[in-house]
C-alpha cells in the first residue's frame, strides 16, 4: 500500500510539474525574443548614429578647414562641436534653423530667429540661410568673446588642450563636455583635418571614405566643372553721367573693395590677445559692425572713434581694451597722435593720458617717452 501511495504522488508530481515545465520554456523564449529584438534594435540605431556622425563629417569637413584658416580654431574641435551640438546633423536646431552650433540670439543679433527649449523653456535662437553661415558665426562668437582669448594661445593641433580650454572658459555646462569632444574626435580621427587646407579637405575626405567615388554629388563638389564661377559680389554703384569705360572701372574699383573687406580676418593683440582687425581699404564702421555682428556704438565706443569713417590700415579692436599696455613705455613717432598709440598698444585713450600726465587732445611730440602701464614720474 506504501509503495502504491508512493507511486501515486510520484504520478501527481509529475503531473503538476508540467504546467510549470511549460511556463518556463514560454519565459525562456519571451526572454530570447525580447533579447533578439532588443539587440536588432540597438544595433539599428547603433548604425544609424554612426551612419548620421559619418555623413555629417562628409558634409561638413569642409566647412570647419576653411574657419580653421581664417579664425586659427582647430577643424576637429568645430567637426567635434557641430557633431556634438547637432546629433550628426539631426537635431531641430540644425534641420529647422541651419544653427549647428547652439547659438542664441543675445541682444545683437538682428537676423531670424526660432524659439526652442534648452536650458529653458522657449529661448531664442538664431537662425541661419545656410549652415556655413552657422560655422562662421561659431568661429567669431569664439575669436570675439574676451573669456575665449586664452584659447587662442594653444597650439592649434592639440585638440586636447583647446577641449578643455573651451569647458573652463565656460563654453558648455556639461561636466563632461572635453572628455566627449576628445572622444568623438579621436572615434573618428577628426585630427587628421587639423593638418589639411581647405584646397586638400575634400581629398582628404575621400581617402577617408573612399565609397564616395561613386557619390556624383561629392564627386561634382571635388572637381567641379569649369564653367562654375563664384557667385558675384553684389555692389551698389552711384549713377553718374559717364563714359563706359569710366562706369566700368568704377564698378571694378567697387567690387573689389568689397572682395577685400570680405576677406578681413580677426588678429590676437599681443596685449592678453585683445581681438583686432586691420582695416585693408577705406570704409566705414556700420560695414564692419555688419561683418562681424557687432553693434556700431560697441566699435565707436572702444576704439574712441569721434566719426564712422575708417581709413585703410586703421586698427580696429572688436572688444574693450585693456587699462594698461604690453609694454612698459614707447617713443611716439612723428605725426602720431594719443589715438594711434592707444590703438597700436590696445590700451583706453583716457587711461593712456592719464598714465602720461597730459590733456585730452595733447598731442605728443616725436622722441617723446609714452609711459603704458605706470604713470609718469614727477619731474
Amino acid at each position: 500500500m506504501k509503495h502504491s501511495c508512493q507511486n501515486f504522488n510520484l504520478q501527481i508530481n509529475k503531473s503538476m510539474s508540467v504546467p510549470s515545465d511549460v511556463e518556463n520554456n514560454k519565459y525562456k523564449q519571451m526572454k530570447r525574443l525580447f533579447l533578439l529584438v532588443s539587440l536588432l534594435v540597438l544595433s539599428k540605431f547603433s548604425a544609424q548614429t554612426w551612419a548620421n556622425d559619418d555623413q555629417y563629417i562628409q558634409k561638413f569637413a569642409q566647412y570647419a578647414v576653411e574657419e580653421m584658416e581664417k579664425y586659427k580654431i582647430p577643424a576637429s574641435i568645430t567637426l567635434a562641436q557641430g557633431l556634438l551640438e547637432t546629433g550628426g546633423g539631426q537635431s531641430r536646431l540644425a534641420q529647422e534653423g541651419k544653427n549647428h552650433f547652439g547659438i542664441k540670439c543675445k541682444e545683437d543679433w538682428t537676423g531670424k530667429t526660432m524659439k526652442h527649449t534648452d536650458d529653458a523653456p522657449n529661448e531664442c535662437f538664431r537662425v541661419y540661410d545656410d549652415p556655413k553661415q552657422s560655422y562662421e558665426d561659431h568661429s567669431i562668437f569664439l575669436a570675439t568673446r574676451k573669456y575665449y582669448t586664452n584659447l587662442f594661445k594653444l597650439d592649434m593641433k592639440d585638440y586636447k588642450a583647446w577641449a578643455h580650454g573651451l569647458k573652463k572658459a565656460g563654453y558648455a555646462t556639461n561636466p563632461r563636455y572635453a572628455s566627449i569632444l576628445i572622444s568623438k574626435i579621436e572615434k573618428y580621427k577628426l585630427y587628421e583635418f587639423d593638418d589639411t587646407s581647405s584646397k586638400e579637405v575634400l581629398y582628404a575626405v575621400l581617402k577617408k571614405y573612399p565609397d564616395l567615388k561613386d557619390d556624383r554629388t561629392f564627386m561634382a563638389r571635388l572637381d567641379p566643372p569649369k564653367a562654375v564661377k563664384k557667385e558675384p559680389v553684389t555692389v551698389k554703384v552711384p549713377y553718374k553721367p559717364t563714359s563706359y569705360a569710366q562706369q566700368k572701372k568704377r564698378v571694378e574699383k567697387i567690387k573689389t573693395k568689397a572682395e577685400i573687406l570680405n576677406s578681413i580676418l580677426i588678429k590676437s593683440h599681443p596685449n592678453e590677445g585683445l581681438k583686432y582687425i586691420v582695416i585693408p581699404e577705406d570704409t566705414n564702421v556700420q560695414l564692419i559692425a555688419n561683418k562681424f555682428k557687432i553693434s556700431e556704438s560697441k566699435l565707436l565706443k572702444w576704439n574712441e572713434l569721434e566719426s564712422d569713417i575708417l581709413k585703410k590700415n586703421d586698427i580696429i579692436f572688436l572688444e574693450s581694451k585693456n587699462s594698461d599696455g604690453n609694454t612698459a613705455t614707447y617713443k611716439a613717432e612723428w605725426g602720431e597722435d594719443m589715438h594711434d598709440i592707444a590703438q597700436k598698444f590696445g590700451i583706453k585713450l583716457h587711461k593712456l593720458y592719464a598714465k602720461n600726465r597730459m590733456n585730452e587732445g595733447q598731442k605728443p611730440s616725436a622722441g617723446q617717452l609714452i609711459y603704458l602701464i605706470d604713470k609718469k614720474p614727477r619731474n
